[in-house]
């Protein structure tokens, strides 16, 4: 599929209107506990292949570097990430944050989620994204980078 048809595809989905979204005033950056959520679909070795409409997600070890990308798209380019693993999950990147005081520190554990997702959204909104902020409520973590991929 080109890309020019995968984005006709695609730009027809709708996209939801959230009215009066929650929103709370962060803390000053240098104060925060920091995750990545990547939605790269990443697995390490022994990890069963992500599935289509996988709603899921994969909580890492911040120390952990051996994750392969396994975005379903067969149009994702994966060249990058295998040149620089933080092209889609910039782990390295946000400890030299910690590391120089921009942020307090890097969350213990970070998370990923399989990305193209279309009828499991609202699963995601409802019911595995309130169970990830619960991890990282228990964690810590103040602030999330999201890493759409």
């Amino acid at each position: 599929m080109s890309d020019q048809m995968l984005r006709s595809a695609l730009g027809q989905y709708p996209v939801p209107t959230f009215e009066n979204p929650a929103f709370n005033t962060p803390k000053p950056l240098s104060e925060c506990t920091v995750a990545i959520v990547t939605t790269a679909g990443l697995r390490t070795e022994g990890e069963d292949s992500w599935k289509p409409n996988d709603s899921s997600y994969r909580m890492y070890a911040a120390d952990e570097r051996g994750m392969t990308l396994g975005h379903l798209s067969p149009n994702f380019d994966r060249s990058g990430f295998v040149a620089d693993i933080n092209v889609a999950y910039p782990i390295d990147r946000l400890q030299e944050m910690a590391d120089d005081g921009v942020i307090k520190a890097t969350a213990p554990r970070h998370a990923s989620f399989m990305g193209a997702q279309d009828e499991n959204m609202d699963t995601i909104r409802m019911d595995t994204g309130p169970a990830l902020a619960e991890e990282f409520k228990h964690d810590g973590v103040d602030v999330v980078l999201l890493t759409p991929v």
